[in-house]
C-alpha cells in the first residue's frame, strides 16, 4: 500500500479506511455517493459502496493536480490543469466527465474554493512573480485579485454563509490561517501557534474549520511528513487535533467534508 484513503467520523472520533492503493492519489472531495480524488494527472471516483479507482473523462487534459471540486449543486467540477497552457490554468466539466470549458485566462491559476451561491470561484495565482487570492466569475471573464503581497497565499474556500473566506498565508511572519470578507476587506490571522498551518475548509454547517499543521519549522506544503489534522471554531479559538499521520501535500488541499458536516475524507500515506 502507498496511500489510504481515510473517511473520519467526528462524533466516533476515528477514522475508517474506504480504500488502500499503491497509486498515489490526492485531495478527495465529497461528491454524494462517491469521493473525488486525483492520481497522476486524471481524475477518479471512489463509489462509497464498492470502492474502486472510476476514471473520469476529463478529454485531452491529462496534467490535473489536486486543485479540484464541485460546485454548489453537485453539477460541476472546477480543475487545475496544465497540459494546454503548460501552467496551472483552471477549467470547468460537468460533474459526470466531459469536455474541460477554461475560465482563467491569466497563469498561474490553482482553484481552491466555489461560492455558496455558485457564482464565483476561489483560487490561488501567482501575477507578475506575486501571489495572491483571487476570485472569478463561473463561466469566465475578469478576475478580480483581493489580496496579494509578499509571500505566499493559498487555500481559499468560503465559509457557508458567504461571509468569509478562509486562507494561510505567511503574510504576518509564519504560514498562518486567515479569513477575509468576500472582497478583500478587513483579513484577520485566525491561528499564531507554533505549528505551520494550511488549507483551511469551514464545515458546511458554518460550526467548524479544519486544516492541516505541520511541525513548526515546514517550509511549504511538503508531502511526506508527520503531519495533524485539527478542527477549530468557525469564530476562532483552540484547535483540537483529530488524527496525526504520515501525509502533507496530497493529504487534504481541497474541500473534503460530507454535506452533512459529520465527516471528512483524507488521504494517509505509507510510511517509507
Amino acid at each position: 500500500m502507498f496511500a489510504a484513503l481515510e473517511i473520519f467520523d467526528l462524533e466516533a472520533g476515528e477514522s475508517q479506511t474506504l480504500l488502500e492503493t499503491d497509486r498515489h492519489i490526492e485531495a478527495p472531495n465529497w461528491a454524494g455517493d462517491a469521493l473525488i480524488v486525483n492520481a497522476e494527472g486524471r481524475l477518479y471516483r471512489v463509489p462509497l459502496d464498492a470502492p474502486g479507482l472510476k476514471l473520469i473523462d476529463t478529454g485531452l487534459h491529462d496534467g490535473l493536480n489536486n486543485d479540484h471540486g464541485l460546485s454548489p449543486d453537485g453539477k460541476w467540477l472546477a480543475i487545475s490543469d496544465s497540459s494546454e497552457a503548460g501552467a496551472s490554468c483552471i477549467y470547468t466539466l460537468p460533474a459526470g466527465g466531459g469536455v474541460p470549458e477554461r475560465i482563467t485566462m491569466q497563469t498561474p491559476s490553482w482553484w481552491h474554493g466555489w461560492s455558496p451561491n455558485g457564482e464565483r470561484l476561489a483560487y490561488t495565482c501567482r501575477r507578475d512573480g506575486v501571489f495572491g487570492i483571487a476570485t472569478i466569475p463561473e463561466a469566465g471573464g475578469d478576475e478580480t485579485v483581493l489580496i496579494a503581497g509578499g509571500g505566499h497565499y493559498d487555500g481559499p474556500d468560503y465559509t457557508p454563509d458567504g461571509r468569509h473566506i478562509w486562507f494561510n498565508s505567511d503574510r504576518g511572519g509564519q504560514m498562518n490561517l486567515w479569513r477575509m470578507g468576500p472582497g478583500g476587506e478587513d483579513p484577520e490571522e485566525m491561528t499564531g501557534g507554533d505549528s505551520v498551518d494550511w488549507f483551511p475548509h469551514p464545515s458546511p454547517d458554518g460550526e467548524h474549520v479544519l486544516y492541516l499543521a505541520y511541525p513548526s519549522g515546514t517550509e511549504g506544503h511538503p508531502f511526506g511528513r508527520e503531519v495533524e489534522l485539527r478542527l477549530m471554531p468557525a469564530s476562532g479559538g483552540a484547535p483540537k487535533t483529530l488524527c496525526a499521520f504520515f501525509g502533507g501535500q496530497g493529504s487534504i488541499n481541497v474541500p473534503s467534508w460530507s454535506p452533512d458536516a459529520r465527516r471528512f475524507a483524507y488521504v494517509r500515506y505509507a510510511r517509507p
